[in-house]
């Protein structure tokens, strides 16, 4: 037991920096209002790989695969160890929870990736459905987190292919993240399989 009050009110202050420095690592939102975007932090798994599998095998909907590298800001230099997190509806255009889970606000479809030294990723999941009685195109949200500056989100991920896709949507200049409109093709298995390389903001 520590009984020098002096000591117990030093290490009471180391401790609150200590945890401040923390806590605002993980909170600092980069460019501007990142709606729900600290989510991406919760149930997020200790070890992440820089391929992630988004969808249960039962899943209802057709199989998305999409990859890409994400790359430094203004360069064609791999960013390694960025962390990727993606969330989106479900084949009825729902975000719907799983049973017991506890963010419940992006539903049961979301996940996250690190990039490798080459800064690729990839993940696995089912192409969403637009919202339910709205002209909002299919679409995957999507939050980046530069370890030791912050997080934002970037660009939707969204798809040419789209009926929903309309001129104004093609025409708009990519905020964040570059171009989020991507080409789908099927492979010989029935999967949707797309590419999109994102160039970091921050």
């Amino acid at each position: 037991m520590i009984r020098n009050p002096l000591l117990v009110a030093a290490i009471a202050v180391n401790f609150f920096v200590a945890c401040s420095q923390t806590k605002s690592q993980y909170e600092h939102v980069l460019g501007g209002p990142c709606e729900d975007c600290e989510l991406l932090f919760e149930g997020m798994p200790n070890q992440l790989s820089w391929r992630a599998t988004i969808s249960a095998p039962d899943e209802p909907g057709e199989p998305l695969i999409i990859s890409g590298t994400i790359y430094k800001k203004g360069t064609k230099t791999p960013a390694p160890d960025i962390i990727l997190y993606i969330y989106h509806t479900d084949n009825r255009g729902l975000y719907a929870p799983a049973p017991n889970q506890t963010v419940t606000k992006h539903g049961h479809l979301r996940g996250w990736m690190k990039t490798d030294e080459q800064g690729r990723y990839l993940f696995k999941t089912i192409r969403p459905a637009p919202y339910p009685n709205q002209n909002i195109p299919q679409h995957i949200h999507a939050i980046i987190y530069e370890p030791g500056k912050g997080y934002y989100w970037i660009n939707d991920y969204l798809f040419d292919d789209d009926p929903l896709l309309t001129d104004q949507h093609r025409k708009q200049k990519p905020e964040r993240g570059g171009a989020g409109i991507i080409k789908l093709d099927k492979s010989q298995d029935g999967a949707w399989m797309g590419t999109r390389d994102i160039v970091l903001s921050f």
